[in-house]
């Protein structure tokens, strides 16, 4: 079996055949069956927690409502914001739960330093922040010993709509982006707009990730190439739609 996992680009996808998708996968899942990591953008979506207390959503207007089964409080997903789904299993990685966590945290703070910017996770309150602020979000669900969610990184996103909830559960926790500390973000453009070369910002956010997720759930990186290419990614990263993966 080979060590790296299948990476699926699935773009702009909604959210709720996505979550199932993610169930049905991990549900058929062998011990065969290859780790996969899944790149997206959703629509805007409030998500909520197993456990989740409504109260922290305090005034959602048009936006969905979804009650899921990942832990943790409430948070928005919208374009813009790229949305990692890690469907590994934990014992193949040699990772309990907690170290899964940091491994996400970390991977993201890795790429924050590669782009100059100065992150850190917490253990009181589990995410990535840049000067207090909520840069990227972490919830789990774990079933038959693999997991599934996973994380939410902010890169050029409208943040407006985080002012509609007690984000993670917290009062007053604020959030940023990748796009207000990295220029070279900005210049990509908003949602959906690519820059000069033909790149939109999440897009480049998944690209440039990439190395570090792998480093720190224990995948093999030598010998793979991470450079950007308009065709299929030379590490087998398999584009896809989201009809492909519910058709597994």
């Amino acid at each position: 079996m080979t060590d790296i996992p299948v990476i699926r680009h699935l773009g702009l996808s909604a959210y709720e055949p996505t979550w199932r998708a993610m169930q049905a996968f991990t549900a058929a899942r062998q011990s065969s069956t290859p780790d996969e990591i899944w790149f997206v953008e959703h629509p805007p979506v409030f998500t909520l927690g197993l456990n989740a207390s409504r109260e922290h959503v305090l005034s959602p207007g048009d936006i969905p409502v979804v009650q899921i089964d990942r832990g943790g409080q409430v948070t928005y997903h919208g374009p813009g914001q790229l949305v990692v789904y890690p469907l590994i299993e934990l014992r193949r990685r040699g990772l309990n739960v907690r170290e899964l966590v940091v491994a996400l945290e970390n991977a993201v703070i890795a790429y924050a330093a590669e782009l100059g910017v100065t992150a850190h996770g917490s253990r009181e309150a589990p995410g990535v922040y840049v000067d207090g602020a909520k840069l990227a979000s972490v919830g789990l669900r774990i079933r038959r010993g693999a997991s599934y969610h996973g994380l939410a990184l902010n890169v050029s996103l409208d943040l407006s709509p985080f002012e509609r909830i007690n984000v993670c559960g917290h009062r007053g926790l604020t959030v940023t982006r990748l796009a207000d500390h990295a220029a070279r973000f900005a210049d990509l453009g908003g949602p959906g707009t690519a820059g000069a070369a033909g790149t939109t910002a999440v897009g480049a956010a998944a690209k440039e990730l990439t190395p570090h997720l792998l480093r720190h759930l224990k995948f093999a990186t030598e010998g793979v190439n991470f450079a950007p290419s308009d065709s299929a990614l030379a590490y087998s990263a398999i584009n896809t739609d989201l009809q492909a993966v519910n058709s597994r």
